[in-house]
């Protein structure tokens, strides 16, 4: 589970960089995008974390589940 969630954040990366990266304006579509894959980022590593912290705690870490959006990004740092 966590190598195929290591795998979605590549992925989100690449995508990130290649939009940053394109070479031309940025669009509207692309700042939309651009914000929906920080957030996809964001819930990810939430889930990475989760699985971390209940292995740590001798916790099964498949019992983790991915947060809302609305959870994740209402985190005050």
């Amino acid at each position: 589970m966590d190598d195929d969630l290591h795998r979605r954040i590549d992925e989100l990366v690449a995508e990130e960089r290649t939009l940053r990266t394109a070479g031309h304006e940025v669009t509207d579509e692309d700042r939309a995008r651009l914000a929906a894959l920080e957030v996809s980022l964001d819930r990810v590593w939430d889930l990475l974390r989760q699985r971390q912290a209940r292995r740590d705690a001798g916790i099964d870490p498949s019992q983790a589940e991915e947060r809302s959006a609305n959870t994740v990004e209402g985190y005050l740092g």
